[in-house]
């Protein structure tokens, strides 16, 4: 999920609120703000808007999946969970019947670089969210039964979205192909974690986990909404001063370059029913500059129904059921753009991967058109203010500039980056990054049922 380049599964996430004047300024992308810090290294960004008696609070772990070590990846997934399986003050599972009972909405997630929990609530109960995530902050009941029991609901979980879902694995563990382990840990494995680490982790492994990553000292609150900041401040102090902060988590290393050469792997997939190619160009971190040109690109070649893929590849070839683009790189570390394709019936996976290819070729050969770019242009402007309509939307904004840009006020001025991105400049990042030697291709191919060894007598 990209929490402010917000793509189409983030926009559905996202509960619009009504606009009112109070808003003009979030109409124009733009979000004020003020932030205060706590002795115990708690970091407080919030922004005040009245127009609406709801409140956000988002709290954000700088903890994901580049922060695990070889052998015991799936952690940061892992306390995903067990963040609901109740604290010293809160039953298992109660967490979300406070929230939902007080009328509000909850939730988290894991990514590469933090794991975020937040809560909506009507603004009168913004005591109750800041609380809640004080308690298990503070306290977390990290026990045999909770990470057992959690344990085997991360399994579950692999097994239905990744391992038995066509192609789950070629986007889920095919992605980890970008980067070499030994040099880039911290991107080539899985959020989601593997069967083998998984079963090989121990209790005092998770405990260890999180007394390093889950600690005041290495997260941000973010609160937007109807709030007085007094009022905050006094709540912040009263349930989270107490927190201890921990010592400084390690810092993470990652090796890696454009165009090391390219790879190749051909995987069978016994859920797949057509063949199909994923390729994976390794792209700079979030905060580099060449990223607005590269998020415009992406949009150009494969999304949406205009987009290249789907005009050249799709429907004038009619060589491919979907073909589309999706780029990867809300991280401190580089990231990836993917395009991939599932063939027709008929069509040569090979036939399939030329004709990608092709389109890629043609934004590094003959670059875009001013209309191509204006429509990129205006649906990353649409999108970009639309998040900002909801109170949750402006948090997340907040979180993701002060973590991954490290200066809040670019939250206010990234948009101007993205419209001021020339046609020169996505051709040039298109000659740069979408070559040859700096892909990852993964060809997926059925896998054929066993002939049965029976026969009539």
């Amino acid at each position: 999920m990209r929490s402010l380049h917000v793509r189409p599964s983030l926009l559905l996430a996202v509960g619009l609120v009504a606009l009112a004047p109070a808003q003009l300024a979030a109409q124009g992308g733009r979000i004020s703000y003020e932030s205060f810090a706590l002795p115990n290294g708690l970091r407080v960004v919030y922004s005040e808007d009245h127009s609406t008696p709801i409140v956000t609070v988002d709290l954000w772990y700088r903890v994901g999946s580049r922060n695990e070590r070889p052998g015991r990846g799936g952690f940061a997934h892992l306390f995903e969970h067990l963040m609901f399986q109740g604290s010293a003050h809160v039953k298992k599972a109660e967490h979300f019947q406070l929230i939902e009972r007080a009328g509000g909405s909850l939730n988290g997630s894991t990514h590469d670089d933090y794991t975020n929990y937040y809560e909506t609530v009507p603004s009168n109960r913004l005591n109750l969210a800041l609380w809640l995530e004080a308690d298990r902050m503070r306290s977390l009941a990290i026990t045999d039964e909770n990470f057992h029991n959690q344990r085997e609901t991360v399994k579950e979980e692999r097994r239905l979205r990744v391992d038995n879902q066509p192609y789950g694995a070629a986007f889920t563990d095919g992605i980890v192909m970008a980067f070499d382990s030994a040099t880039c840990f911290a991107y080539a494995h899985p959020t989601i974690g593997s069967m083998d680490d998984l079963n090989a982790a121990k209790l005092e492994d998770v405990q260890a986990f999180f007394d390093t990553y889950y600690a005041p000292n290495n997260a941000t609150l973010v609160v937007v909404g109807d709030f007085r900041p007094g009022e905050l401040r006094r709540l912040v102090n009263e349930y989270f001063a107490d927190v201890r902060s921990h010592a400084t988590p390690p810092p993470v290393s990652c090796d890696w370059k454009v165009g090391p050469g390219e790879r190749r792997r051909d995987v069978e997939d016994a859920h797949a029913n057509l063949p199909a190619v994923v390729r994976y160009y390794r792209v700079p971190p979030d905060d580099d500059p060449d990223t607005p040109a590269l998020d415009l690109l992406n949009t150009i070649l494969g999304e949406g129904e205009s987009s290249r893929l789907n005009v050249g590849v799709v429907r004038h070839d009619q060589a491919a059921l979907q073909a589309a683009t999706f780029i990867l790189n809300e991280r401190r570390g580089p990231g990836v753009l993917i395009a991939y394709g599932v063939a027709n019936q008929h069509v040569d996976v090979r036939r399939l991967d030329s004709l990608l290819v092709r389109e890629l070729d043609s934004a590094r050969a003959g670059g875009v058109t001013a209309e191509e770019l204006a429509r990129a242009k205006a649906t990353f402007r649409a999108n970009f203010i639309h998040q900002h309509e909801a109170t949750f939307g402006r948090a997340e904004a907040l979180n993701h500039y002060d973590l991954l840009h490290g200066a809040l006020a670019a939250v206010n001025t990234d948009l101007d980056r993205y419209l001021a991105v020339t046609a020169d400049d996505i051709r040039r990042v298109a000659g740069k990054y979408l070559v040859a030697a700096n892909a990852a291709v993964l060809i997926v191919r059925p896998k054929a049922a066993p002939e049965s060894s029976g026969g009539a007598q």
